[in-house]
């Protein structure tokens, strides 16, 4: 399925109404497909061919919607561009898509070098006549990624891998048909098809909030009546502070979508407190969003849902398939995974080897379907031959009132290969010293799970999508190893029982 024809179907079915909205403007289905057209035809005119990369850097904005329907509906590739990112990082973005032209918001144009850039929309004294349908499995937007490889791959989708995950969705989750709220910016995946697209096939009104503010998105909730937001359990967790500290009206709300990393237990709570609906938690990779979601009226906290329009197999090492209750590695397949790596046929090549997307994600699944996140295999801490999953300890410190943000990571160490180190930030107001964390957790996991080691710090560190990052805090901790060897070493040779003295460290 085009994207392009859900335009032009509501075009026609509803032009008066709201198609897109942000704080100060509004433009309706009409006027968007009118306007998509005449860049389109803008941008044939400069000479540019179907498949050719555009680059869009800009906040999620009018424009930025108008800029990407157009480079779609023109048959050329987008290339989103995350307004977070710094010079050298936009550098390889458009050195490595070949992107020919980028169109940048006027205050963000001074990082990008390399190729022509545009800071408006172009005027519109072409043909506003629509072009030719265009191919739905050719390239069509290349998303790149923010993992923990040394340059992140460029994830390519097609029109049609981008509407089938969002149509899944839309089975599965209410409010997405009326006023969904975009709090991630549209560069990222997760708004793409578990907000915008999904709106889009529904004809709903999409409301875009420009950058991510606490506050403003409640504000936004408010004043336009949101029915459903989705975002990631960092954003989520100020949300539901600052609801806390000065509650706005958020009745309209029918669902909130959470993903890109682990839902705490007590966040759900405390969402569920402040916004009177369930969080429901789904699954999904830069190549293949969502994969599982947990449906309206039926969320299983803690789970990531079932399998929303894909199919999975949990396997173990050798790729033998597991059953109920046993953990191993997720593997998909559906029609919304991506075409592949942009420029890239060895990674693309092992994506699929065998026919499966390898998630690199531990999972179970449970006799009801649900599954069940155990962490990454990059990630697993293993300790004297037993495995830790840095989520089951961070859940754990969740469940302590006092603490706001959470990672875990490991520590080499001569005797047992590695022992787990925590890091946390604590809510404003509240004060925990490290030997309450370490028994609080100490209760709740086996001895040797628990952290050897307890960091405080006023933020823990995040990638561009707001996750916890884990791998700049095991570089923080490798930095300043020398500082407490010694220490750790000789605790962590005890017997695991022993509970001993654990520092306390702000950074």
């Amino acid at each position: 399925m085009l994207l392009n024809n859900l335009l032009i179907e509501h075009a026609h079915r509803q032009s008066a109404k709201a198609a897109v909205i942000t704080n100060e403007r509004i433009i309706t289905y009409g006027e968007l497909d009118l306007v998509v057209n005449c860049v389109a035809r803008h941008l044939v005119s400069r000479g540019l061919q179907r498949g050719e990369r555009v680059a869009v850097h800009w906040h999620n904005s009018i424009e930025h919607v108008v800029l990407m329907m157009s480079i779609l509906r023109a048959g050329m590739v987008v290339v989103p561009i995350n307004p977070r990112l710094k010079a050298a990082e936009i550098d390889f973005v458009l050195e490595h898509s070949g992107a020919r032209l980028c169109f940048s918001e006027p205050a963000l144009a001074g990082l990008v070098n390399r190729v022509e850039v545009m800071s408006e929309l172009p005027s519109l004294k072409e043909s506003c006549e629509p072009l030719a349908d265009v191919d739905p499995d050719a390239p069509a937007i290349i998303l790149y990624t923010s993992g923990t490889t040394a340059r992140p791959k460029g994830v390519v989708h097609s029109q049609r891998s981008l509407y089938e995950g969002s149509r899944a969705l839309g089975i599965v989750v209410e409010g997405l048909g009326e006023r969904p709220l975009a709090v991630s910016q549209l560069a990222h995946i997760a708004a793409l098809t578990c907000v915008f697209i999904p709106g889009l096939i529904k004809g709903a009104t999409i409301v875009l909030l420009r950058s991510f503010e606490a506050g403003t998105a409640l504000d936004m909730v408010e004043r336009f009546g949101c029915t459903y937001l989705f975002s990631l359990p960092a954003a989520l967790q100020l949300m539901a502070e600052a609801q806390a500290e000065r509650p706005r009206e958020v009745s309209s709300l029918r669902a909130i979508g959470a993903g890109g990393d682990t839902l705490s237990t007590s966040l759900q709570r405390r969402i569920c407190e402040q916004f009177h609906v369930e969080a429901q938690e789904g699954h999904g990779m830069t190549e293949l969003c969502p994969s599982a979601f947990n449906p309206t009226g039926a969320v299983r906290s803690g789970s990531v849902g079932r399998p929303c329009g894909t199919s999975v197999r949990i396997v173990d090492a050798e790729g033998n398939d597991l059953g109920p209750g046993e953990t191993g590695e997720l593997l998909l397949q559906g029609s919304a995974g991506c075409i592949g790596y942009w420029n890239d046929p060895e990674a693309t090549a092992q994506l699929y080897e065998g026919g499966w997307l390898s998630t690199g994600d531990l999972f179970s699944r449970d006799e009801e379907g649900y599954l069940w996140f155990k962490g990454r295999l990059k990630q697993i801490i293993i300790r004297g031959g037993s495995n830790i999953s840095p989520q089951e300890v961070e859940e754990a410190l969740y469940q302590h009132p006092a603490v706001l943000e959470a990672g875990v990571v490991g520590l080499p160490d001569p005797t047992f290969g590695e022992v787990p180190v925590a890091f946390v930030s604590l809510r404003e107001g509240r004060a925990a010293a490290a030997d309450e964390l370490i028994a609080h957790v100490r209760i709740l996991l086996a001895d040797y799970k628990t952290p050897e080691r307890t960091y405080f710090m006023d933020e823990l560190p995040k990638g561009l999508t707001g996750k916890v990052d884990r791998r700049r805090l095991r570089e923080i901790l490798l930095a300043q190893a020398d500082l407490v060897e010694d220490e750790v070493i000789a605790r962590v040779r005890a017997v695991y029982g022993e509970t001993g003295d654990h520092a306390q460290c702000s950074q």
